[in-house]
C-alpha cells in the first residue's frame, strides 16, 4: 500500500515552529517513501476556528514548500462523522452520559483523594430509559462516551519503540459533546480511515490519544488498525523548559517576516533531535534522501531561534544565484550575487549592495580626507582586474606608511558606504573606474 501522511493542524491560532516540525516531518516520511501527503484543516471547533487561521496555514505550508498531494476540511464532513456516530450507538461503543461538568469534577477530586486514577466511572451505562428520559427533561443533553474494550493496547512505535496501555488507566473518553459538536478524535480518526492514512507522525503529547484511537480504528472498521504511528519528542528552551508557552512568539509568519528562508526552517527541524549534523540543505528532496525515523532521539531537544539566525546565513553561502535572482533588485547580478551572499543575514540585505552598480556617494571622516586624496591620485588607470587593488594599496602603503585597517578601511568605506563586505580586490573592477572617482572625489572635498 502507497505510503499516506497526514499534517492536521487547527485553524485556531498561527502556525508555529512546533506546528511546522510535524509538517515538515510528515511530508520528508511521505517522500522518502514515494508517497503523499495530504494537509487536512481540522476545524471541528466551530467556536475558536477561522477561515483566516486557516487561510494563514495554508500559505505557510505553501511557503515552507510542502506541497499537498490531498487536501480537505473537516467541517465539510460532519455529514459522515454523524454516519459514524450512529454506527458507534448501533454497536454498543458510543453511549450518552448526562453529568454536568460540576459533577464530573466533582467525581474526580473524590477519585484523586482515594489515589484512584481519575477515569470515568461508567455511571451512564447504569442510567434506564426513565433516568435519561428525566435528565432531558431537565434540559440536560447528553455528550457522548466511547467505550473501551477492557485490556492491554500496544503498537510498535517508529520513534518510542514497543509502546503498551492498560485501558484502566485511560477511561472512556468523550467523542461528541452536549451540543452535538464531534471532537478531535472521532473526526480524525474516521478522517484517517477514510482518506486510507497509513502513518500518523506527530508528538509524544498524543500518546495516550493514540491507545484510544486504536481501538476506535477496530471499531469503526471492525478490523486490526494497520496504521502505524510516530511520536517524536517536544522541544525544549535554552533553559531546558517546555517551549509551549513560547510557541505564540515563534510563528510561521513572524520568522518569514524576518527574512529566513523556508529551507532554513526545514533544514532545521528535519535534524534537530536526531543524530545528524544539523546543516543547511538546499531543498526538500535532498533532505528527504537521508530521511530515516531511526535517527530521532528519545531525548527532548533544545530549540534556540538564534540557531535559525546562524543556519540561515549558512544556507545563503551556498544559495546559487539561480534560486534567488527573482527575489533580488535587477542590480544584483550573477557575479556580485555570489561575491555578497556570504555577507546576508537574509535576502532582504542584498537590497544595500545595489550601490556597487548606483552613482552612490559615500563621505569620510574630515582627518581621512587627506589620505583618500592621496587614494585618488594613485588611482590606477584601467584595465582593472583582481590585482588592481594590490598594486593601488600597495603605492598608497608606499606613499602613506599607512597599513593594515588603516590603509584598508578609508577605501572601503568611501568605495561602497560599507565597514565590511567581500574582499576589495572582487569588489574594485565592478564598481569600476569612473564610480571609484567621483566617490574618491567627493570625499576628498
Amino acid at each position: 500500500m502507497m505510503v499516506r501522511v497526514r499534517f492536521a493542524p487547527s485553524p485556531t491560532g498561527a502556525l508555529h515552529i512546533g506546528n511546522a516540525r510535524a509538517a515538515v516531518l510528515c511530508w520528508l516520511y511521505a517522500h522518502k517513501h514515494n508517497g503523499q501527503f495530504m494537509l487536512r484543516i481540522d476545524d471541528t471547533d466551530r467556536e475558536r476556528s477561522t477561515d483566516a487561521f486557516a487561510d494563514a496555514i495554508m500559505e505557510d505550508v505553501a511557503w515552507l514548500g510542502l506541497k499537498h498531494d490531498l487536501f480537505a476540511k473537516q467541517s465539510d464532513r460532519f455529514d459522515r462523522y454523524e454516519e459514524v456516530k450512529q454506527q458507534l450507538i448501533a454497536d454498543g461503543r458510543l453511549y450518552p452520559c448526562y453529568e454536568t461538568p460540576e459533577e464530573l469534577d466533582f467525581k474526580r477530586k473524590r477519585q484523586l483523594a482515594k489515589g484512584e486514577p481519575p477515569i470515568y466511572d461508567r455511571a451512564a451505562l447504569l442510567l434506564t430509559e426513565e433516568d435519561r428520559a428525566r435528565y432531558e427533561a431537565e434540559g440536560r443533553t447528553p455528550h457522548w462516551r466511547f467505550k473501551l474494550v477492557p485490556g492491554k493496547i500496544s503498537w510498535n512505535d517508529h520513534i518510542r519503540g514497543p509502546v503498551e496501555f492498560s485501558t484502566d488507566n485511560l477511561g472512556d473518553q468523550v467523542l461528541i459533546r452536549g451540543d452535538g459538536m464531534f471532537l478531535y478524535t472521532l473526526a480524525s480518526v474516521t478522517d484517517d480511515i477514510d482518506f486510507n492514512i497509513t502513518h500518523i507522525v506527530r508528538g509524544e503529547d498524543h500518546v495516550t490519544n493514540t491507545a484510544l484511537q486504536i481501538q476506535l480504528f477496530e471499531a469503526i472498521t471492525n478490523k486490526p488498525c494497520t496504521v502505524e504511528f510516530a511520536h517524536f519528542t517536544m522541544f525544549l528552551d535554552k533553559g531546558g523548559q517546555a517551549l509551549s508557552k513560547r510557541l505564540g512568539s515563534l510563528s510561521l509568519k513572524s520568522m518569514r517576516d524576518k527574512g529566513l528562508e523556508p529551507m532554513t526552517i526545514c533544514s532545521l527541524l528535519a535534524r534537530l533531535g536526531t543524530s545528524m549534523p544539523i546543516e543547511p540543505v538546499l531543498s526538500l528532496d535532498e533532505l528527504a534522501k537521508n530521511f530515516e525515523f531511526s535517527i530521532f532521539s528519545r531525548t527532548a531537544p533544545h530549540f534556540d531561534d538564534h540557531e535559525l539566525d546562524v543556519l540561515n546565513h549558512k544556507l545563503l553561502t551556498h544559495m546559487p544565484y539561480t534560486m534567488v535572482k527573482d527575489r533580488l533588485p535587477a542590480e544584483i547580478n550573477e557575479t556580485l550575487w555570489l561575491l555578497v551572499r556570504g555577507n546576508l543575514e537574509s535576502i532582504a540585505d542584498a537590497n544595500a549592495w545595489k550601490c556597487i552598480f548606483s552613482d552612490a556617494l559615500f563621505v569620510t571622516p574630515p582627518e581621512e580626507k587627506e589620505y583618500i586624496a592621496d587614494a585618488l591620485a594613485l588611482l590606477p588607470l584601467t584595465p582593472w582586474d583582481e590585482a588592481t587593488w594590490s598594486l593601488w594599496t600597495n603605492a598608497l602603503k608606499e606613499k602613506t606608511a599607512r597599513k593594515g585597517r588603516a590603509l584598508f578601511m578609508p577605501l572601503r568605506q568611501v568605495l561602497t558606504g560599507f565597514d565590511h563586505g567581500p574582499e576589495m580586490k572582487d569588489l574594485l573592477p565592478l564598481i569600476g573606474y569612473d564610480r571609484a572617482f567621483a566617490r574618491l572625489k567627493k570625499a576628498a572635498e
